[in-house]
Order: C-alpha cells, then structure tokens, then sequence
C-alpha cells in the first residue's frame, strides 16, 4: 500500500474541529489528502486543526455550516468546490443531540438530533456525489455509535437518529455504487470526548467501559480514525453499506 494512498484526494470532514473528527481529519491528512474541516460554532477549534494539518504537507481550509440547514449545506459545497476544485470523501461525523428519557422528549429535541444526525447527511451526499463523479467515484464514512442498537439511558433520540444513519447508509452504498462511490458506517464504543459531558452518569459509563472491554482499554478517538482511513482507502472496494464496531468487543459481552 502506498505511504500515502489518499495522495490528490479532497476530503470533508463534518464537525472536524474536535473529538473524533478532529482525529479523523488528521489521519486523513496524514494519508495525503487534503481536507476541509467543517464546524459550527467554534472557529478556533477549527483554525487549530487546520494550522495541524498544513504541518503535514497538504492543503486545508476551515468551512463554517450548520448542517442541519440544507441552504447553509448549499454553501458549503460551494465553498468546497470554490477552494479545493472537488470533493473525493464525504465523512458525516457532526452530531448533536438531546440526552433525554423518551417522555422528556419534545418535537423540537426530536426534529433537532435527527436533521443534524440523520438528515444532513442525505443533503450533503446529494451535494457530494455530483463532485465524486467528475472524479471518478468518492468514499462516504457517516460515523455511528452503539445507541444505534442498543438502549442507553437518556439517549432516545441520539440513539434513533443514528440507527436512522446507519440505515441511510446501506441505502446509500447501493444507490450509489453505480457511481462508484463507496458508502459505510463507523460506530464508535464509549470514548472520553466532549460528547459525553452531557450525560449526567458520564464517569459511570466510561469506568464500566474500561473495565469490561476486552481489550484493555477504552476505544480512543485515534481508533476510530483509523478505520474510516482504511474504508476511504482503496483495500475496502468491497466493503459497502456496513457499520464496522469499533469498541474493543465491549458490545459483544451481555
């Protein structure tokens, strides 16, 4: 395989600045690619991320978009096309969400978590895939996590809004791969990033995710980047529409 087998390759990373795509965004980089990291809301963040991959040797650029608004996706895509000429890799990583019972839920929690989990990234392959087949075919990583299939308390709609993008996913990986462009899901353990400090029992999780994984260890963000380098590469052609797990085995104990 070639020390830099996403050489000449643009990549989009939604919700780039932190936590896992952040990660994702540097391996990426690291690969040869070079990469548009989206963010909402903190731009430092972002610029540091950015200022990170330059020192790789590639190009990036900071891409402001709250993607639960299909017009601020418009522009996005237009920003990309503007700065970087095309797109080769779609990473849907940005999420958000209300950590509730299901009865605490209201229709704006509800509406909320889907369009950023869920919808944005069937806005953002509509967008992508007309820049994927001038060049060629492309790759879409949307990433995923256990609630998707299992129950976690308070994560009702987060949980629902993922088992929707893994659902969009497959749908995806099969209307798409005429055009070859390459479609799967990463779901992700239990890690220490911002998204858990929200849940008011997040020392609870994470210490019974160390202690039970069989691994050893909690999954780490650089992990979970690793897989989506390699569904991006050319090695994973034959993988289409499925969600890798990547938890260290946790999710296999009962």
């Amino acid at each position: 395989m070639s020390e830099k087998p996403l050489a000449g390759k643009v990549a989009l990373v939604t919700g780039g600045s932190r936590g896992v795509g952040r990660a994702i965004a540097r391996r990426l980089a690291g690969a040869g690619a070079d990469v548009a990291v989206n963010f909402f809301r903190n731009r430092g963040a972002a610029e540091e991320t950015v200022a990170e991959i330059r020192e790789l040797g590639v190009k990036a650029e900071a891409v402001k978009a709250n993607v639960a608004d299909p017009q601020k996706l418009d522009v996005l895509f237009q920003e990309i096309e503007e700065k970087f000429g095309g797109l080769d890799i779609l990473i849907a990583n940005a999420a958000s969400g209300v950590i509730r019972p299901a009865m605490e839920l209201e229709v704006k929690h509800w509406d909320w978590t889907l369009n950023v989990n869920a919808r944005s990234l069937l806005v953002a392959a509509r967008h992508a895939l007309p820049m994927m087949r001038r060049r060629g075919g492309g790759r879409i990583v949307s990433i995923s996590s256990l609630g998707s299939g299992r129950v976690i308390d308070n994560y009702t709609a987060v949980g629902v809004s993922k088992a929707a993008l893994e659902a969009l996913t497959r749908y995806l990986a099969v209307e798409l791969a005429p055009d070859g462009v390459v479609v799967n899901a990463v779901s992700a353990g239990a890690m220490t990033t911002d998204a858990l400090q929200f849940f008011p029992n997040r020392e609870d999780i994470l210490e019974e995710a160390r202690r039970r994984n069989p691994a050893g260890r909690l999954v780490t963000v650089e992990d979970v980047a690793e897989v989506v380098a390699f569904l991006c590469s050319d090695a994973a052609w034959m993988i289409r529409g499925q969600t890798i797990v990547v938890d260290g085995g946790q999710s296999l104990l009962i």
